[in-house]
């Protein structure tokens, strides 16, 4: 209460005394009058000089990288020229109108940062300005834990760890045994490391780590390190211990774009007081991606309030990438000639498989890895998929039913009573015409029939001659071309599809031709006599 009190009665006098001068002098009318004002007192001149001291303290400690500090110092640098810029200056007297006005705004600011104060402030807590804020974070980087210390603190806050089912333990025992027998084995140091840590035996892990960094010698990778150095970090229960920063750095100066070890940079900034730092860090990472990097999670989640924390309150955090392929990627690969297929949405298609591994997905994620599966013609693989997810998804039947719709669609499953099947991917929203514009067609008279089939169907058999395409694609085709009446044109349509299509597609697509009035044989160039049509599709 005495802060208050205090606060109060001292805001109160200050407020008076600012009225006072200005009504004074609005009163004597000093237009045109000059006044000295305070010389700046080079407050922020001397705040400005200890943070590019600072940023030459961290660029020769390499907690910041050349060009990260280069860029640090040209913004504080500008600011201290700013500062100097303000520096003393003569003010003259302002009409009577605004010194009246800066009484009252005056007064009605100071009620508003009582207002604020009393939502944001801490009356107790002790002012810490900028040095003193550099200062602690400097005592807080040079204290921190070593690893053993770090590691024996984690160790006795961490629960302990599951016992293994006896296989697998007896497996381990045979693992440990042969890189005992063979120390010098990268393939059993690595296996020997990522077994370690599966069981939660971290130090061991990162021990096995550092044996095979040693014995890859100048060929050890960036990976190699900040997968180590990973590996400390949990063993230590999540500090960047001095240790592992120095592993850290090794990443960084064989890959400075490695995101890993940056992630953990960012880290050790956000421990040890460094918001400011950190924050550039971590945003570029979020700004990089991918979404189903295991560090975007984390740094999603406190992005926000590390900006504010950084002095950046506009900072608006990238949206939600989605991983993987859409669904009109999904349709769009689907109307590619097969052997294009893998190439076009294999990657996409690993990158989503990764993430439902790494960090789990929604039953979307399930439904379009599925899709594409089946789309690849990877029905082994799809109807595993199918079979996990039926398990996952059992208590979740909305879920479950979006992932159904891809079974049903690559007919991993057939339908119900009166359940409807998804049409094929590639078969919606094509290019050409529809089955209902085919239909709406037969009914019109012959000569607007014609045109119009010929009108929609031209694109169409451009596009499919030259480049290929699904067998929906192929079938409307067939169905337009059975309404032209056009037998050569519909074996040659035969022809070129059978350059791509599998034998059970083109199978498809000759009885696509038979239903729209063609006789197309076993073979590509088969067909009626004159133009091969027949009663039903051909001209009447």
């Amino acid at each position: 209460m005495s802060f208050w009190i205090l606060t109060a009665a001292g805001a109160a006098i200050v407020t008076l005394a600012m009225a006072l001068a200005v009504l004074r002098g609005a009163r004597r009318g000093l237009r045109g009058e000059e006044a000295e004002a305070s010389a700046d007192d080079g407050t922020d001149q001397q705040i400005y000089r200890d943070q590019l001291a600072e940023i030459a303290r961290d660029l020769e400690r390499g907690v910041i990288g050349a060009e990260e500090a280069e860029r640090a110092r040209i913004e504080v640098s500008r600011r201290l020229l700013e500062a100097a810029r303000r520096g003393p200056a003569r003010l003259g007297a302002a009409p009577r109108g605004a010194n009246l006005a800066l009484a009252v705004v005056g007064v009605a600011a100071l009620g508003g940062v009582f207002a604020l104060y009393s939502r944001m402030g801490a009356p107790d807590f002790p002012d810490q300005p900028m040095a003193a804020r550099l200062d602690l974070a400097e005592m807080l980087y040079t204290n921190r834990p070593d690893q053993a210390a770090a590691e024996a603190e984690a160790a006795a806050m961490r629960p302990a760890a599951p016992e293994p089912d006896a296989e697998f333990a007896a497996l381990m025992e045979r693992l440990r045994a042969a890189v005992a027998e063979r120390p010098n084995d990268p393939e059993g140091l690595a296996l020997l490391a990522r077994n370690e840590a599966s069981l939660g035996d971290y130090h061991a892990a990162w021990q096995a780590m550092r044996r095979l960094v040693a014995i890859k010698g100048d060929q050890a990778t960036a990976e190699d390190y900040a997968q180590m150095a990973e590996l400390m970090v949990v063993a230590a229960g999540g500090v960047v211990t001095p240790e592992a920063e120095a592993e850290l750095r090794h990443a960084l100066e064989r890959d400075p774009a490695n995101q890993s070890a940056r992630y953990f940079m960012g880290l050790l900034m956000v421990q040890n007081g460094r918001p400011d730092r950190a924050f550039p860090v971590w945003a570029r990472l979020l700004d990089e991606g991918p979404e189903e990097a295991p560090w975007i999670r984390s740094i999603r989640t406190g992005i926000r309030d590390l900006a504010w924390l950084a002095g950046e309150t506009d900072y608006t955090p990238p949206p939600v990438r989605q991983t993987g392929p859409s669904r009109a990627d999904l349709d769009r690969v689907a109307s590619l000639p097969p052997e294009a297929r893998g190439q076009a949405l294999g990657p996409a298609l690993q990158a989503l498989g990764a993430k439902l591994a790494n960090t789990g997905g929604t039953a979307e994620d399930w439904a379009r890895l599925l899709a594409g599966m089946l789309i690849l013609g990877e029905e082994d693989r799809a109807r595993a998929m199918w079979d996990e997810a039926q398990g996952v998804f059992a208590e979740r039947p909305e879920d479950l039913a979006r992932i159904r719709a891809e079974a049903l669609r690559g007919g991993l499953e057939a339908p119900r009573d009166g359940e409807a099947v998804p049409p094929p991917f590639g078969a919606r929203a094509l290019p050409g015409p529809d089955a209902a514009a085919v239909e709406a067609a037969g009914e019109m008279s012959e000569a607007d029939r014609q045109a119009m089939i010929a009108g929609m169907v031209e694109g169409l058999e451009a596009r499919l001659m030259r480049d290929g395409g699904s067998p929906a694609e192929w079938a409307r085709l067939m169905r337009a071309l059975g309404v032209l009446g056009d037998g050569d044109r519909a074996r040659a349509a035969l022809a070129r599809a059978a350059e791509t299509l599998d034998p059970a597609a083109l199978a498809e697509l000759r009885a696509a031709g038979a239903a729209a009035g063609f006789e197309l044989g076993d073979g590509a160039s088969a067909g009626g006599a004159s133009g091969g049509t027949v009663s039903g599709g051909g001209a009447q």
